[in-house]
């Protein structure tokens, strides 16, 4: 077969499940709603089940969900039936993807949601198999044409492409956003990006505070011995009054200007660039690249005029946050 005839085949595929996400996108209704609001507010877990192809798009999605905030697993058909259906309990909701909708492994399942009560969440195509009938809520997948004729393709991209919609609704309708995303996240380049600033500033003693009326002979002890490059400058209610840099001292000295003998607030820039402590590093290396200095000083929204940190580019850059 020539590479040519692969290219085709790959096109076709590709064209075939671009085709089922476009009939998938127009059968969306208000079963999705339903399933979104009974997933955000589940109290205890969302269980999901398939058998086949089904059960690893199955898994996915139990996967996606738990690491958008929603606590959930993929729970094997087959061992259900010989006790893990032990795992389900009432405040439970269960998701069962079939294509068919009558898998024989799935039956067990679906008579021990029905009977206790639990609420039962189908993914299917076929409106008069068991699993639809069953489904408190019905999350209906158009019957597609799977790539090669028999082979789950199409079906199982659209069943992946339900689950990831479903995940993301409901994380937007639980407001989970990047603070908390953090926290499910530590390890990785994602979990680096994700760092704030809080994870990484500088505090309590190393930070380099200085009060006002402080003569700057003494300020500059302070300034060499912090090794920060700054100097942050507060009044007697440790409230920010202005900043320091070993820049201005630089310009200072070589314009040869008797200044050691001033007090601080005279030499100091006032109102100098905070960053609130919730923000992303990444976000404060782009105000320093975009101001062209090399820390920042770190507040709180709620006390935006105490500082309780600072962060510097060299942190930053150690993080491999970019």
């Amino acid at each position: 077969m020539k590479s040519k005839k692969f290219i085709s085949t790959a096109k076709d595929v590709i064209n075939l499940e671009i085709k089922a996400l476009q009939k998938l996108k127009k059968n969306i209704n208000n079963s999705f709603n339903d399933a979104v609001v009974n997933i955000s507010k589940c109290s205890s877990k969302v269980i999901l089940c398939g058998v086949g192809k089904s059960g690893l798009i199955a898994s996915k999605i139990a996967a996606t969900l738990a690491s958008v905030g929603t606590p959930s697993f993929y729970l094997s058909a087959s061992e259900a039936s010989h006790g893990d259906l032990g795992m389900i309990s009432k405040k439970d909701v269960l998701i069962l993807i079939s294509n068919s909708g009558e898998t024989s492994e799935l039956k067990n399942i679906i008579q021990f949601a029905n009977r206790n009560k639990i609420l039962l969440i189908g993914m299917v195509s076929k409106k008069d198999s068991i699993l639809y009938k069953a489904s408190d809520i019905k999350l209906l997948i158009p019957k597609v044409i799977e790539a090669g004729g028999i082979v789950p393709t199409s079906s199982t991209t659209a069943q992946l492409a339900l689950g990831d919609a479903l995940a993301i609704a409901s994380m937007k309708n639980k407001n989970f956003g990047k603070l908390e995303f953090k926290k499910l996240h530590p390890a990785g380049s994602l979990g680096k990006q994700l760092k704030t600033v809080e994870d990484i500033m500088i505090t309590g003693n190393k930070i380099p505070f200085v009060d006002e009326n402080l003569k700057m002979n003494k300020a500059l002890k302070i300034l060499s011995q912090k090794k920060l490059g700054i100097l942050i400058v507060r009044n007697r209610k440790k409230i920010i009054q202005g900043i320091i840099t070993d820049g201005q001292v630089r310009r200072f000295s070589e314009k040869k200007l008797s200044f050691q003998s001033l007090p601080v607030k005279k030499i100091m820039t006032k109102k100098p660039v905070c960053i609130d402590k919730n923000e992303l590093a990444a976000k404060a290396l782009a105000i320093m690249n975009s101001k062209k200095i090399t820390s920042l000083i770190v507040n709180n929204k709620k006390k935006p005029l105490v500082a309780i940190g600072v962060i510097h580019v060299h942190t930053i850059l150690k993080s491999n946050i970019s």
